[in-house]
């Protein structure tokens, strides 16, 4: 098969463009150029996507002696992940721009692109098995603490007939093993951590540049007014540090944000126990069936927890056998059968 590697300068991104050069594939590899203004180097592990991630998976496409090309997306990612994400905090939701870049760019834009180009596929170094079949079959990895299915749980079928994950079955200390035995640089290359377009990894500064200053009230439960903010957007549901309340809770008990209303401007903050929840509502469903017993996991390294999911048209409805607390709408709910993602879809209500 032609396949196209999309190359970030990492270690797992080469490590799996090598794996598809093993398997006899006619490889070629592709950085791609995120950011309008990239910077020279990366600070500390944080962000990607500079120059030096450019040069580095360059030099890795030359061990591996295949053809390297850079395509420009900042425009595009600019568009459907960095607007996206701001909008969404706006709005008073929390986002994965994980998912977005994966639904939109890596496995739309780029393979769009890329089928139109005469390729069969897109090889990337996600941390996921992928069964073939029709539709294939998407499972965690054998590595549960690098496992990233779940950035990869809302993805349509068809974009999933395109993929592949060479690494879902070896750990990452076998990737790096790997690397340093094929002399590629990036071996011992730190990870890309957080958010890669918030390389300060100060998310709520960076909004507040491009939000500005829009104070409100902290209330709590009752509605007491026991604060001020200079922004609800720089709040997530589940939140305790950085409330500045003026004013302890009679019981002396910490407080966490419960809710935020963009509408008034409003945060509200409450007891531990006020975060549980036991329905979760979500859009852009990748399943869809009758009611099935799952695990839902709501967060990239989270606990999945047993659970019923319904879907329908796009909109499902999952059921907690359990609580799980601090669900902020935006993020993900993603459902597995035992290892296999059944599907998943961005939650617009917890309850």
């Amino acid at each position: 098969m032609r396949v196209l590697a999309a190359m970030s300068g990492g270690v797992d991104s080469a490590v799996a463009a090598a794996h598809a050069v093993d398997a006899g594939h006619d490889v070629t590899g592709v950085h791609l150029a995120l950011s309008a203004k990239p910077v020279s180097a990366r600070e500390g592990a944080r962000g990607c996507c500079t120059l030096d991630d450019a040069r580095d998976a360059r030099r890795a496409a030359d061990v591996l002696g295949i053809a390297f090309y850079v395509w420009d997306l900042a425009e595009r990612f600019r568009e459907d992940v960095i607007d996206d994400f701001v909008a969404e905090y706006a709005a008073g939701r929390t986002p994965n721009p994980c998912l977005r870049c994966n639904e939109r760019i890596k496995f739309a834009a780029v393979l769009d692109r890329a089928l139109a180009l005469g390729f069969d596929a897109v090889v990337t170094g996600h941390h996921a098995r992928l069964d073939p079949g029709s539709p294939p079959v998407l499972r965690r990895s054998v590595d549960a603490g690098k496992d990233q299915s779940y950035v990869l749980g809302t993805l349509r079928p068809e974009q999933l007939e395109h993929a592949m994950f060479p690494l879902g079955g070896i750990t990452k200390a076998q990737v790096r093993r790997e690397a340093a035995e094929r002399g590629l640089a990036v071996a011992d290359k730190a990870d890309s951590t957080d958010i890669c377009f918030i390389a300060s990894g100060d998310t709520s500064g960076w909004l507040h540049d491009r939000l500005g200053s829009q104070p409100g009230p902290v209330v709590d439960v009752d509605g007491a007014v026991v604060g001020q903010h200079d922004g609800a957007y720089a709040f997530t549901v589940g939140q305790r540090k950085g409330l500045a309340l003026d004013r302890p809770a009679a019981d002396g008990r910490p407080r966490y944000v419960l809710g935020i209303s963009p509408v008034d401007n409003t945060v509200t903050v409450g007891p531990a126990e006020a975060l549980d929840v036991t329905r979760l509502t979500a859009a852009e469903s990748t399943y869809s069936g009758p009611p099935v017993a799952c695990l839902a996991q709501i967060r990239a390294h989270g606990a999945a927890v047993p659970a019923t999911a319904e879907g329908d048209g796009g909109a499902l409805t999952v059921t907690l056998h359990q609580p799980i607390r601090g669900m902020a709408p935006g993020q993900a709910v993603v459902l597995y059968d035992d290892e296999r993602v059944l599907g998943g879809g961005r939650v617009v209500s917890a309850a």
